[in-house]
């Protein structure tokens, strides 16, 4: 009885993971952004850190 009902469960998961493949191929894709490293200025470091 509990391999029947495990195995049920099994295919419910896998026609959920399915489906919801499915609908992830269909999503259009994040666009990335800029970096914030490029737009903001860098930080110059003495050559001696020494206090």
């Amino acid at each position: 009885m509990a391999d029947g009902y495990l195995e049920k469960h099994q295919q419910d998961y896998e026609a959920r993971k399915a489906q919801w493949l499915r609908r992830q191929k269909h999503r259009p894709r994040p666009t990335r952004r800029p970096s914030s490293s490029a737009s903001s200025p860098t930080i110059t470091r003495p050559d001696d850190e020494a206090l």
